[in-house]
């Protein structure tokens, strides 16, 4: 069961930080992960009031508020044209409508969870998340990063021209993946994101080439390319086991899920 001993909605940022730097507090996202932990909280600082709930663009990039929900995520127009709907993709298996609802993007990317589509797909972006104290870093960095006190206040996305998919393989239809890959192909190279391992995400790139110009190859180019890059993928990333999968199925499932995204990436050029 959940105890809140205090309920403070906070009327600016410098007010839930300074309040989130007692260990006893906690900041409020949607409180769908929270609800269910057993777990006492001194004081419940609640963000809904500042207007963190909004998805804004410039000519370079989108900007997506902490309190942004996973559903207006998923149905957002200019990230799904950007990436030929591998965000509309990575967020429809995550329970259903009324969670997605209620979960938040701040809550999801700052949790790092090993089991988060939500990350994975992210982290294949050209991304960044902006921190109260501590600024604008990177994704790739923040994942890594040591939990702190800091309020993650927005996520960014930078725009580019890109080829994008993504993969996950389910027990079942709304349950956590067993593994997911995201995969992006642009003008920087090649970013593919791996979740689920099961620890939280991890970025690659394409280090020994295999990629370049791949959307511009034949199908039987593409075929051994693919073949390579998913061998790549297989020997690099450290897999692990748990009660949906071990290790040796998730490795072999990784090169399975890689070929499926670049055959979808592949076919979806946009521009790149």
């Amino acid at each position: 069961m959940l105890r809140i001993k205090n309920y403070v909605k906070a009327k600016s940022l410098e007010e839930a930080y300074e309040l989130n730097q007692k260990k006893s507090a906690r900041i409020l996202g949607g409180m769908v992960w929270m609800k269910m932990g057993n777990r006492n909280i001194n004081t419940a600082i609640d963000l809904s009031g500042l207007g963190l709930d909004e998805i804004t663009e410039t000519d370079e990039e989108i900007v997506i508020g902490c309190m942004v929900s996973l559903r207006r995520l998923e149905m957002n127009d200019s990230l799904n044209q950007m990436t030929q709907g591998a965000v509309r993709e990575s967020l429809r298996h995550i329970v259903g409508v009324q969670f997605r609802n209620c979960a938040t993007v701040g809550g999801s990317i700052y949790g790092r969870f090993g089991f988060s589509d939500v990350l994975t797909m992210f982290l294949s972006l050209d991304s960044y998340v902006e921190l109260y104290h501590a600024g604008r870093i990177p994704l790739k960095e923040f994942v890594n990063r040591k939990k702190d006190r800091d309020i993650l206040v927005n996520v960014i996305v930078k725009k580019e021209n890109m080829c994008c998919a993504y993969e996950s393989f389910r027990n079942s239809s709304t349950d956590f993946p067993v593994l997911a890959v995201s995969i992006c192909l642009s003008e920087q190279g090649v970013r593919t994101a791996v979740g689920a391992r099961p620890g939280r995400a991890v970025l690659l790139g394409d280090e020994k080439g295999l990629l370049t110009h791949y959307p511009e190859m034949t199908p039987d180019e593409k075929e051994k390319a693919a073949e390579q890059y998913g061998a790549f993928v297989r020997e690099t990333v450290i897999f692990g086991g748990n009660m949906r999968a071990s290790k040796e199925y998730r490795e072999y499932l990784s090169a399975v899920l890689v070929k499926r995204a670049l055959k979808t990436a592949g076919g979806t050029a946009n521009g790149h």
